[in-house]
C-alpha cells in the first residue's frame, strides 16, 4: 500500500484536543471512502474513527465498519485487524464481522487456497482493490518463506491460474521454469549458516583433560 500522506486536516482532528468532537466523524468517514477507492491506508485516523463509534455508539455505521476490517485485512501480518476488533465489543457479534474474523484467521494460519475458496465478493465490493492487495500479502510472505516452489502450490496460495497467474509471477520477477517457479534470494528466504556454541566451564575442560592424560 501506498505510504500514508495524511491531509493536514486530518492530522489535526486525530492528533489534537479535537480528537473526540463527534463533528468529525463525518470527515472521518468520508477520508475513509478516499481510502477504499485508493491504494492508500491510515490507520490512525481509521481507529480514531472507531474509538469515537465506540463512545458514541449511536453513531455507529455497519458498512463504515466493514470498510475499516477489510483494509486493515490488507495490512496483515502487521496486527491492525486486532487493534480495530478491540475497539467493537459492541459489534462484535455482526454476522459480518464474524465472517471477516474468520478470513484473518485463515491469513494468519497461512491458509492461503482456503482464504480464495471463500466467498470475498461482498468485500471486494467494499474495496475494489482488496484480491490484489491480499495477493500482495501472500506474495511477501511467499517470497520470505521459498527459494523455489511448485507452481501449483504457488498458484493455489495466491488464487490465480493459467496467464494470470503467469503475469503475477512476472511482476514479482519470479522466474516459472516447468512445474516449479524460482524466487530470488533475499534477506527472507536466504539459507543462513547455523553456529552452535557451548560454553563450556573451566572445571570441565580440567577434567577432559586430566582424562585425557589417564589414557
Amino acid at each position: 500500500m501506498a505510504a500514508v500522506q495524511r491531509p493536514e486536516k486530518i492530522a489535526t482532528m486525530i492528533n489534537g484536543v479535537e480528537r473526540y468532537n463527534t463533528e468529525n466523524v463525518t470527515v472521518l468517514e468520508e477520508y475513509l471512502i478516499k481510502q477504499c477507492e485508493s491504494n492508500e491506508y491510515d490507520l490512525e485516523a481509521n481507529l480514531a474513527l472507531l474509538k469515537l463509534y465506540q463512545f458514541n455508539p449511536s453513531l455507529a455505521k455497519e458498512p463504515v465498519i466493514i470498510k475499516i476490517l477489510v483494509k486493515a485485512l490488507t495490512a496483515i501480518p502487521a496486527p491492525d485487524f486486532n487493534l480495530c476488533l478491540y475497539l467493537l465489543a459492541e459489534q462484535a457479534h455482526l454476522e459480518s464481522i464474524e465472517k471477516l474474523t474468520e478470513l484473518q484467521q485463515l491469513l494468519e494460519q497461512a491458509r492461503y487456497a482456503k482464504f480464495w475458496q471463500s466467498d470475498l465478493k461482498p468485500w471486494v465490493a467494499v474495496v475494489p482493490n482488496f484480491e490484489s492487495e491480499i495477493r500482495l500479502v501472500i506474495a511477501r510472505v511467499m517470497a520470505m518463506s521459498y527459494q523455489t516452489i511448485t507452481a501449483s502450490a504457488l498458484a493455489a496460495n495466491l488464487g490465480l491460474t493459467g496467464d494470470a497467474f503467469d503475469q503475477f509471477c512476472s511482476s514479482q520477477q519470479w522466474q516459472k521454469s516447468g512445474e516449479l517457479v524460482q524466487i530470488p534470494i533475499n534477506k527472507g528466504n536466504e539459507a543462513k549458516a547455523v553456529v552452535i556454541r557451548e560454553n563450556i566451564k573451566f572445571e570441565q575442560l580440567t577434567k577432559v583433560i586430566g582424562y585425557s592424560n589417564e589414557m
